[in-house]
């Protein structure tokens, strides 16, 4: 279970599972996120934290994706903040950004997962 003791800009229920309500925030993705929020300087508002392998959207992939390490998690931002959390984001060792700036639903994806042969990182891609 993740101390949310050591990461005041976050709550709990903003990273709980939407499917099942678990908690599997991995604490070293956490502590990165903190200091990424640090230097921001502004809120972030999660809009997707762990994801249990029972969750509609991974179920539905051939295998999981980072949310279900518990080092993974979804920004909603846009415009020139969008801008400077990616700027921050690389900054901070985050090694996986997903860029989702058209539409309603506005964010960005942010992962700390390490590459192989066939995946390096940090990488950076558009939904």
């Amino acid at each position: 279970m993740t101390d949310w003791t050591k990461y005041p800009n976050f709550k709990a229920d903003e990273f709980r599972c939407k499917h099942t309500g678990k908690d599997g925030m991995h604490p070293d993705f956490m502590a990165r996120l903190q200091s990424l929020r640090n230097e921001y300087g502004k809120s972030m508002r999660v809009t997707s934290g762990y994801r249990d392998k029972l969750h509609p959207i991974e179920a539905r992939k051939q295998t999981t994706g980072a949310h279900t390490t518990g080092r993974a998690v979804d920004i909603a931002v846009e415009g020139a903040d969008a801008v400077k959390l990616v700027t921050l984001a690389l900054k901070h060792g985050f090694t996986g950004i997903g860029v989702q700036q058209k539409g309603a639903g506005r964010f960005i994806h942010l992962d700390d997962i390490s590459g192989n042969p066939s995946q390096p990182r940090p990488h950076i891609w558009s939904y």
